[in-house]
């Protein structure tokens, strides 16, 4: 099946040249004599329809006014009860042009219109998501950022070890072996803050996606109800989540530790190279295996049949997923920043010597105030943001589905809309 969505303008005519004998040329039927101009204007519209609105009747799209006495046939809203003109099938006939022109109609039981979305919609979907089920989606993120924030301010404080210390002086072969041990340091700082935020990620999408598909359909569903429809997945989740995390580690270690273990100059080279060619192998991965756990959680598939259906789904439309999840991770990191600048220069506030060493170029040592205070901002940040990259993980699955398996029919006849009710044998 394409994998575009293919819509074509409601009742356009063919353009590919089959109606060609009745546009209006003039002469016999017209009243009015043949001239060159007029042979030259009908060889020019030979595509047109041939019902075509009479002359000197044409309005521009929206304008009002009363009907034309004159109206070509097939087109007229004479007792036959045939469309009027412009008149778009699934609209009603207010004579108003229709702003969705060039996309079919579509039910719309839920939080999206039930046909293959655009970006816009996406993230609308997951907006409103958000704001129509704001008891469960906030009693859910607001639990699990405060439960990883402190987990990952303990793992910070305990886990990881000091920072390698920098001789601002050195040069040589030492300022390049001073380069590598920062950035191990580094890599190993950021471990604990990663694996806890994807482990609070993909728990909250876990639950989050059973309200998404609610309401899809339009669907009230409370935090116990979804809580209780997602239990039974969540260990499926997990394996999940640690089998993606060891390949992206593992293709990440196969890039940079070379570079590592040979160290000086021509390891840093190394290793910046091959944690490059590292990291777009990861992040390929990363985007075709995106859809898994929705797969998982919605189809009730096994860890390897989500990643094979995440990775059909994908196929063919990889560079608009990978499109579409960045800018929601670049509209969720301007969100979270917005949200966290005003924690951290209070928290500066509050701890101004450790302000002073980072500007003195020294490692600052941020206390509990200054953790504690821009923790909140994190905390806060969290529970705006999880909805939504939630949000837009489940419907990109919902759409690849519509576009791909016409899943849209499916739903409409499980939200009850009338019409696509299944047919009796």
């Amino acid at each position: 099946m394409n994998d575009s969505p293919g819509w074509a303008s409601p009742g356009s005519p063919s353009s590919d040249g089959e109606n060609t004998g009745g546009e209006h040329t003039g002469g016999e039927n017209s009243g009015t004599p043949a001239t060159p101009e007029s042979s030259d204007r009908a060889r020019a519209s030979s595509k047109w329809s041939q019902d075509q609105p009479p002359a000197a009747q044409w309005s521009s799209p929206g304008a009002g006014g009363p009907t034309p006495p004159q109206q070509a046939p097939g087109w007229g809203g004479g007792p036959q009860g045939q469309r009027a003109w412009g008149q778009v099938p699934g609209q009603p006939p207010s004579g108003h042009w229709n702003q969705n022109y060039g996309r079919p109609p579509a039910a719309k039981p839920g939080v999206i219109p039930l046909r293959p979305l655009g970006v816009g919609e996406i993230l609308d979907g997951a907006v409103s998501t958000a704001r129509a089920h704001w008891r469960t989606v906030l009693g859910l993120t607001l639990t699990v950022a405060v439960i990883s924030q402190i987990a990952q301010l303990l793992a910070t404080r305990y886990l990881v070890p000091a920072p390698a210390s920098i001789n601002p002086n050195a040069t040589g072969t030492e300022a390049v072996n001073q380069a590598v041990d920062a950035m191990r340091s580094s890599l190993v700082d950021l471990l604990p803050p990663l694996v806890i935020g994807q482990f609070a990620t993909l728990f909250t999408t876990a639950v989050l996606t059973i309200v998404v598909s609610r309401s899809v359909l339009g669907r009230q569903v409370s935090l116990g109800d979804a809580w209780g429809e997602a239990r039974p997945r969540l260990l499926s989740l997990l394996g999940l989540l640690a089998l993606l995390f060891v390949m992206v580690g593992a293709i990440m270690t196969v890039g940079i530790l070379p570079g590592l273990l040979v160290g000086g100059a021509g390891g840093l080279a190394l290793a910046l190279l091959g944690g490059t060619a590292a990291f777009v192998a990861a992040l390929w991965l990363y985007i075709r295996f995106s859809l898994a756990p929705p797969a998982l959680m919605l189809e009730r598939q096994s860890i390897v049949q989500s990643l094979r259906r995440s990775a059909k789904l994908v196929n063919g439309s990889w560079w608009r997923i990978f499109g579409i999840i960045s800018l929601t991770s670049v509209l969720t990191v301007i969100v979270s920043m917005i949200i966290m600048i005003p924690f951290a220069l209070a928290a500066t506030a509050v701890d101004s010597s450790s302000f002073h060493g980072l500007l003195d170029g020294t490692t600052p040592d941020f206390n509990w105030a200054y953790s504690i205070v821009s923790g909140i901002g994190a905390v806060i940040g969290s529970a705006i943001t999880y909805p939504i990259a939630a949000g837009v993980s489940v419907l990109l699955y919902i759409d690849q589905r519509i576009r791909r398996e016409a899943l849209d029919l499916e739903l409409a006849r499980a939200a009850g809309v009338p019409g696509y009710e299944t047919p009796r044998s």
